[in-house]
């Protein structure tokens, strides 16, 4: 069996630079740049220009016709990018943990990608429907016309993905603050339980070793034959 090139304290080390490296880009960017107003932090008031409740404000008050100048577009543009960086930004450490505990037992790269694309569609969906109740309406029926069917091997997977929809939430409402508080919270507690090794039953990881050496017993058989 393949040993797991990533340990619980080189995890936890790679996790603390990085952490400490994204909190102080943060810091810098609204202290010393002009671009802390399109950065998601301190809560978006919801009245994000190129937002359709705004055009169609400006419709029902008679100011031209609906459209937006080309600076709210700019705005709208760098709001929505800001949020979406900030979104992959928190999901990186994230996925780093999620193969690392995931080692041992394997795991599938499309759900890691998904893990990272997932928050950027919820990041986008919350932008765009802001507090327009027949948007939210118009996305519920969208989403249930469309069948989504993920099977997910281990209950632990949920999580991760609850997480995601939980960062790119946060980023769309303009908290990315909560988000990387809630992803310092999820890497270090998911870390100290896979080093601490807690719940662990005895059986079932035996189970789990013996199934992975069966697998690589039928990996060598195949190789051998060719």
């Amino acid at each position: 069996m393949q040993a797991n090139p990533m340990t619980a304290p080189r995890l936890a080390k790679r996790l603390l630079i990085y952490f400490v490296c994204l909190i102080g880009l943060i810091a810098v960017a609204v202290t010393f740049t002009p671009w802390a107003t399109y950065l998601p932090i301190g809560g978006h008031d919801l009245n994000l220009p190129g937002a359709g409740q705004q055009v169609l404000e400006n419709l029902q008050n008679g100011e031209g016709n609906g459209l937006l100048s080309w600076d709210s577009r700019l705005q709208a543009a760098l709001v929505l990018m800001m949020s979406l960086a900030g979104t992959i930004l928190l999901m990186i450490p994230i996925t780093w943990v999620y193969m690392a505990t995931k080692f041992a037992v394997g795991y599938r790269k499309t759900f890691v990608e998904a893990l990272i694309l997932l928050p950027i569609c919820a990041t986008s969906i919350v932008l765009l429907i802001q507090d327009s109740l027949a948007l939210a309406f118009g996305l519920a029926a969208l989403v249930a016309a469309v069948r989504f069917r993920i099977r997910l091997p281990d209950a632990l997977d949920g999580i991760y993905i609850f997480a995601a929809i939980c960062v790119g939430l946060a980023s769309g409402v303009g908290y990315l603050g909560v988000g990387v508080v809630m992803t310092v919270f999820f890497c270090s507690a998911s870390v100290i339980l896979w080093r601490m090794g807690y719940g662990v039953n005895p059986i079932e990881a035996a189970k789990q070793a013996r199934k992975l050496t069966e697998l690589e017993q039928a990996s060598t058989d195949i190789a051998a034959k060719r």
